[in-house]
C-alpha cells in the first residue's frame, strides 16, 4: 500500500510538474504573443500618427503658400489700382483742359486728318464736342477741307466733352481722340514713373 501511495504521489507530482511546465510554457508563449501584438499595435499607431502629422504639415505648408500667393496678388492689385487712380488724376485734368481749347483741338485734328489724307482716299467725317461748335465748325468745313483737298463733314455731340472722333465719311469706322483716350494714352507713359514714385 505504501508503494501504491508512493507511486500515486510520484505520478501525481510528475503530472503536476509536467502540467505546471506546460502551463508556464503556454503562459510564456501567450505573454510573448501579447507583447508582440502590443509592439505591433504601437508600431501601427506610431505610423498612423506620423502619417497624420505629415499630412497636417503638408496641409499647413500648402495653406501658408496659398495665403502668401493670395496676399501677394492682393498687394499687386491694390498697387495697380492706386497707380491707375494717381496716373488718371495726374493725366486727366491737364488733358481735359487742353482738349477743350479750340486752337489745340484744331491743331491735333489737322495732324490726324493729314495722316488720313495720305493713307486713304475719300471724304472724312469728324465728330466734335458741341461746346466747340463755334470755334471749329467753320475751320473744319472750309479751311481744313481746303488744306486736305477733300471733303470733311463735321458733326457735333454733347457726348464728347473734349477732343474728337474721326473716320471715313462712309462710317465704316471711327478713331477716337477724346479726352478719355488721350488720358489713357498719356497715363500709360506716366505709369512707370508713377509706380517708381509710389512704390520705390
Amino acid at each position: 500500500m505504501d508503494k501504491l501511495q508512493e507511486l500515486t504521489e510520484r505520478l501525481y507530482n510528475e503530472g503536476l510538474s509536467k502540467g505546471r511546465e506546460e502551463g508556464e510554457a503556454v503562459l510564456a508563449k501567450a505573454k510573448a504573443e501579447a507583447a508582440a501584438t502590443i509592439e505591433a499595435a504601437k508600431a501601427e499607431a506610431g505610423k498612423i500618427i506620423a502619417d497624420a502629422e505629415k499630412q497636417a504639415a503638408d496641409l499647413k505648408a500648402k495653406v501658408e503658400s496659398d495665403l502668401k500667393m493670395a496676399a501677394s496678388q492682393c498687394i499687386s492689385a491694390v498697387k495697380a489700382d492706386v497707380e491707375k487712380v494717381v496716373t488718371a488724376k495726374i493725366a486727366a485734368e491737364p488733358v481735359k483742359a487742353a482738349l477743350r481749347e479750340g486752337e489745340f483741338v484744331k491743331a491735333i485734328l489737322k495732324a490726324v486728318a493729314e495722316k488720313f489724307s495720305a493713307e486713304e482716299a475719300g471724304d472724312l467725317a469728324v465728330v466734335l464736342p458741341e461746346s466747340l461748335r463755334k470755334e471749329t465748325e467753320g475751320y473744319v468745313k472750309a479751311e481744313l477741307a481746303k488744306e486736305l483737298g477733300r471733303g470733311v463733314d463735321a458733326s457735333f455731340s454733347k457726348e464728347i466733352e473734349g477732343g474728337f472722333r474721326i473716320g471715313p465719311k462712309d462710317g465704316s469706322y471711327f478713331i477716337s481722340f477724346t479726352d478719355e483716350t488721350f488720358a489713357e494714352l498719356i497715363g500709360a507713359y506716366l505709369r512707370p514713373t508713377t509706380k517708381k514714385l509710389l512704390f520705390g
